[in-house]
């Protein structure tokens, strides 16, 4: 289904290609998971994820625009009862997720601009993002992720475009040594 994006150059629409090929990557994590998308956008990842049987999904964003089209698009794609849209910024956000377990986080952070050390920090700290909890974060190809070990966090995967990439991240297991 055709969604709405909001208007400007604020946002970046992940493009249909790229979507196809993480919920491709996907496919066995999201049926009945607890989805989050953060820097939602237009909100089109959550929704796809709902479309492929997320049991709910939150879509997290900050700006007016963005935020009515998640809305229209929920509407649009009757998916509005699955879903909860937090109008915060992401790394606030976070704390204000009360699930007991939070199966996929998608971040798609504007680029180059230090948002995601801030958010995974803030993810480190929630009880609900464990060793299952998969995390895939949007950005340039060049961003450096060599930080996430410092939080507790591994790199467990890379997808590389043409213009951007996909890092799929997962908590460090305690060492009970």
């Amino acid at each position: 289904m055709p969604l709405k994006a909001p208007e400007g150059l604020n946002t970046r629409p992940t493009t249909d290609r790229i979507k196809e090929t993480l919920f491709n990557i996907l496919q066995q994590e999201v049926p009945g998971s607890i989805f989050v998308d953060l820097f939602s956008g237009s909100g089109g990842i959550g929704i796809e994820a709902l479309s492929r049987g997320a049991k709910k999904a939150y879509f997290v964003e900050n700006a007016p625009g963005a935020l009515q089209c998640i809305t229209q698009n929920l509407l649009f794609t009757k998916l509005a009862d699955r879903a909860i849209v937090i109008k915060q910024d992401a790394a606030l956000a976070v704390s204000s997720i009360r699930e007991k377990h939070v199966d996929v986080i998608f971040m798609d952070a504007p680029y180059e601009e230090g948002h995601e050390e801030r958010v995974l920090s803030a993810l480190a700290a929630q009880p609900y993002v464990n060793e299952e909890t998969l995390i895939i974060v949007e950005e340039s190809l060049h961003a450096d992720f060599s930080f996430v070990t410092s939080l507790g966090f591994e790199v467990v995967r890379e997808k590389k475009y043409k213009t951007n990439q996909h890092v799929f991240l997962r908590k460090k297991a305690a060492d009970n040594t």
